[in-house]
């Protein structure tokens, strides 16, 4: 996302094709629209001069393998016979028994975020991820969704999102954390409380959220972890350095945070 001109682009389902941050550019670049997914996101990664590869790796293969072997566990059915935790289907909808997903936190995600302010006081922001181990076929999470993954503003600064993206893109914590700053709350404020109004639904769900500030000043919250690095390089540092933020079990209220 370009922070000036408010542009993005972003794709999702993307297959075949290694990088999927690169085509998001390119359909920024090249296109009018925000977001591609699916096999049509592959073909414009094609048109665009990408290469498209067989990405399977004899780790993936082997886990899948494994998953196979379990009944397909873990996955990320709900409602539907046969039972999920026991079987690897196929499923049909369970119409006499519907229940909440209870949202345990099953790990598996490796998404990247990012934020950068060029010379000129530009801001960008972008992730980039795999998506979460044995998701549904189709299931899009929060990295290619705008205020969701990641938000830029020239005028306020950026933010970045990690974690449980099925729940934490229906709070879009990344726009979130641009509005508090906007407001004059500190970027590690702005994370917290962009965190806390997730929790209030969701008290087991992990992730963390990266903010920064048109002056450079920046911060980070999380949930459900022990603790979240996130890497930092400012003009003044001569190389990247490796920052930690300890998670907390209970994030506090918005008023707290505020005092």
């Amino acid at each position: 996302m370009d922070g000036l001109t408010h542009d993005v682009g972003s794709v999702g389902g993307l297959r075949r094709i290694k990088s999927a941050i690169s085509v998001a550019r390119a359909v920024m670049k090249y296109s009018k629209h925000t977001l591609l997914v699916g096999d049509s996101a592959t073909q414009f990664a094609k048109e665009m001069g990408f290469m498209e590869e067989d990405l399977h790796t004899n780790r993936s293969l082997k886990i899948w393998n494994d998953w196979k072997k379990t009944e397909c566990q873990p996955n990320f059915r709900k409602n539907v016979n046969p039972n999920p935790s026991k079987s690897c289907g196929p499923y049909k909808p369970e119409k006499n028994r519907l229940k909440n997903s209870d949202n345990d936190n099953i790990t598996g995600h490796d998404t990247i975020g990012m934020l950068a302010i060029d010379s000129h006081g530009n801001i960008a922001g972008g992730t980039s991820t795999n998506g979460l181990n044995h998701k549904i076929p189709g299931r899009v999470g929060d990295s290619p969704i705008a205020g969701a993954g990641f938000y830029a503003d020239n005028t306020v600064g950026g933010a970045a999102a990690t974690g449980d993206g099925d729940v934490m893109m229906r709070f879009l914590p990344s726009y979130q954390s641009v509005e508090y700053m906007r407001q004059g709350v500190s970027p590690t404020k702005a994370a917290q409380m962009s965190i806390s109004r997730i929790v209030k639904y969701y008290p087991t769900f992990n992730g963390a959220v990266i903010s920064l500030n048109i002056r450079g000043e920046y911060g980070a919250a999380c949930h459900g972890m022990k603790r979240f690095p996130f890497s930092v390089r400012g003009k003044t540092m001569p190389k990247v350095e490796v920052k930690y933020v300890d998670c907390v079990d209970k994030i506090p209220g918005i008023e707290d945070i505020l005092g």
